[in-house]
């Protein structure tokens, strides 16, 4: 579990993230959202320990975070960055060796829980018939995929996200949240996301956290979160909100 009080950071010209206080349980789907430039990004970097708080005290597991080794938060935490490393001349395989760097290390050698742990993470994903391709030759869709199963062969509990959807179209981008709704539920996963289609949110995600110029504006589910009101104190815009004909969930347009 993370817990976060009164945490911030700042840069020596700029407050980037004002002091906030929340706390990520696994077993939900937490949709970070916001415009341009509320936060969002400097917040899962703060709990992916790329950057270290200015001020308040981050937890993770009643442990602060800066007291983690490296490798053993890496066993618990797993994180994607919105730009991708470039993974040249790497297959599918060996990409999700990578993935097992937190238990052996650099020089570890593929035991036999290492091969498992790759398999299940090649089944999760279904990229079993891609598992000797190499990623740079493989679609958009399927790339994301790919990077979801080194996450899991990692065999962290929570997965950060950084805006994993920005470069796929709406067909992939369904895909790639029913993949991680799937993986919540079936493995008990913690999952914190970084997303800006609020439709997609709103379907997917267990509780949305709205993050305006560095600020926690307000948090709650789908529903309590879809409303005209709300969305026009996040985006600054007028939407209107239906229910889904089918399950009811809110569905925002212009």
């Amino acid at each position: 579990m993370f817990e976060l009080n009164a945490v911030s950071f700042a840069l020596p010209e700029k407050v980037l993230l004002h002091p906030i206080s929340l706390q990520f349980n696994t077993g939900k789907i937490y949709g970070i959202i916001g415009p341009n430039g509320s936060g969002k990004s400097t917040l899962i970097k703060l709990l992916a320990r790329q950057q270290m708080p200015t001020s308040g005290q981050l937890k993770f597991n009643q442990r602060v975070i800066q007291q983690w080794k490296h490798r053993a938060f890496a066993r618990e935490v797993a994180y994607l960055p919105q730009y991708l490393p470039q993974a040249n001349n790497l297959t599918t395989r060996g990409l999700l060796q990578m993935g097992r760097y937190a238990w052996n290390g650099l020089l570890g050698r593929n035991l036999k829980q290492d091969e498992q742990a790759i398999q299940n993470a090649l089944e999760w994903t279904n990229m079993q018939n891609y598992a000797d391709q190499f990623v740079d030759t493989l679609s958009g869709g399927e790339r994301s995929r790919v990077w979801l199963a080194m996450l899991l062969a990692q065999q962290s509990r929570f997965l950060l996200l950084d805006e994993p959807l920005a470069a796929l179209d709406i067909a992939h981008q369904v895909e790639v949240m029913q993949l991680i709704q799937k993986l919540v539920k079936n493995l008990n996963l913690g999952v914190i996301i970084v997303i800006h289609d609020i439709n997609l949110a709103a379907r997917f995600c267990d509780e949305l956290i709205a993050l305006q110029s560095g600020k926690l504006l307000m948090q709650g589910s789908p529903q309590n979160i879809m409303t005209p009101q709300a969305l026009a104190q996040i985006y600054h815009i007028h939407l209107q909100v239906q229910a889904h004909p089918i399950d009811h969930i809110p569905v925002a347009f212009f």
